[in-house]
């Protein structure tokens, strides 16, 4: 029992460490809760915990070697992931300004739905190469092939409420009526200059591949 609190602290520590390193996923969070509020960036952070789920799940199965052994697989997913992102980036790139009241000019559709916004969330994570190196580094290093099944169910679920934790919270930070309302006086600019981010990270995933 002692090895898999061992485990589970070196687990712990990682993730924490990751989680709150900036990347794809804080920059969709924040741009969800500077555009649309605290309902879409909640439930974009727990669709970004769920798609952690996709990650836990590969590394119960083993299929985490597969990937880890198979560069063709590791660039097809990174290729996906690299597309994701920069069609996120074009997005955020043609918002418009706000209108003086400090909310975006009208848009075609409205603000996302609840289903909409999680999808968003859990595309971005399951197409994160980060998240996927994470465990593709983690787990065979930090768990023992001798750590049952369930226990190692354990270590995935922790990640997956943690990670919801972690954005629900960036989420009500960003929507603070005074931390919001002075981010909006320049959304626009701050919308765009995410999409510039978002790209940015595209683009790092095609050089990766291409060098």
């Amino acid at each position: 029992m002692s090895a898999y609190w061992a485990e589970f602290l070196t687990i712990a520590v990682a993730h924490l460490l990751a989680v709150a390193s900036p990347g794809p996923d804080f920059a969709i969070v924040l741009r969800q809760s500077l555009n649309h509020g605290r309902r879409t960036a909640v439930w974009t952070s727990i669709g970004i915990g769920s798609g952690i789920s996709l990650h836990v799940g590969y590394s119960l199965l083993g299929i985490s070697l597969l990937l880890k052994s198979s560069a063709t697989a590791f660039a097809v997913l990174q290729y996906a992931g690299a597309a994701y992102l920069a069609w996120l980036g074009v997005q955020a790139l043609r918002s418009r300004p706000r209108t003086a009241s400090g909310t975006a000019a009208p848009a075609a559709g409205g603000p996302p739905s609840d289903r909409a916004a999680f999808v968003t969330g859990f595309l971005t994570n399951a197409l994160n190469p980060k998240a996927t190196l994470f465990f593709l580094a983690l787990f065979p290093v930090a768990v023992s092939a001798d750590t049952p099944r369930l226990v190692q169910a354990g270590y995935g679920l922790w990640i997956i409420l943690t990670t919801m934790g972690w954005f629900t919270l960036v989420s009500l930070l960003f929507t603070r009526p005074d931390i919001r309302g002075r981010f909006l006086r320049h959304g626009h600019w701050i919308d765009r200059a995410l999409g510039v981010v978002f790209l940015g990270f595209a683009a790092s995933l095609l050089f990766a591949n291409l060098r």
